[in-house]
């Protein structure tokens, strides 16, 4: 079995790859790890793999672009989005774009293992608290859209730090973006959210849990 981890985080990755090497220790197990999208397109690049561990956060670039580039390009390669945003913010987003399932990183190592069985065995793996969110969003009607399920993924990462009180400079150098760029995304996210400044889109993320 060939695993590849992408998250920027070397603890996050050294943590999973002990957990996968004791769990699977009876499988021969070849686990590769990325710390950034492009390192992660060279590995992809390179080889083959039975399971994508992935993070939604990664250093200037949306995981979920890579989960998006996966999915076209290695349509039958299985994503396991592993992230340290509660199913409320992302994991619907990551199941729309094609994921197998979804894990926050505060899940237990045995949650881990449960959901690597379940996509091996049956393609996917949906969490108790992920099933629920599925179902309130078959239920809801055109009306009860959420202006957010609107965003793109860069606006939503840039949503939650605006929300977290950074400033457009901080933003720019934590995703490698222009400050042009930043304000640029700020003023489509005030619009989309119909809210006028930086209060309001604070007061909208937090009213709907959308803060990391």
């Amino acid at each position: 079995m060939q695993i590849l981890i992408v998250d920027d985080h070397p603890f996050i990755r050294k943590g999973l790859i002990h957990v996968l090497q004791y769990e699977l220790a009876n499988e021969v197990v070849r686990i590769d790890e990325a710390g950034s999208h492009s390192e992660a397109l060279s590995c992809l690049s390179a080889a083959s793999y039975d399971l994508i561990l992935l993070d939604v956060s990664l250093e200037g670039r949306n995981g979920l672009d890579l989960l998006m580039w996966i999915r076209k390009e290695r349509p039958h390669t299985p994503v396991l989005v592993i992230s340290m945003h509660p199913e409320d913010q992302y994991a619907l987003r990551a199941i729309r774009l094609g994921a197998a399932g979804y894990l926050s990183k505060q899940s237990a190592p045995a949650e881990l293992m449960t959901a690597i069985t379940g996509i091996r065995t049956h393609g996917r793996y949906i969490s108790h608290r992920l099933s629920l969110l599925m179902a309130e969003d078959l239920g809801r009607t055109g009306h009860g859209t959420v202006l957010h399920e609107h965003l793109s993924n860069r606006e939503m990462e840039i949503g939650g730090m605006i929300a977290r009180g950074e400033s457009p400079a901080e933003i720019a150098e934590a995703l490698n973006l222009s400050v042009k760029t930043v304000n640029t995304y700020r003023t489509r996210l005030l619009n989309k959210l119909a809210v006028r400044n930086n209060v309001g889109l604070t007061s909208y993320f937090i009213h709907n849990n959308l803060i990391p």
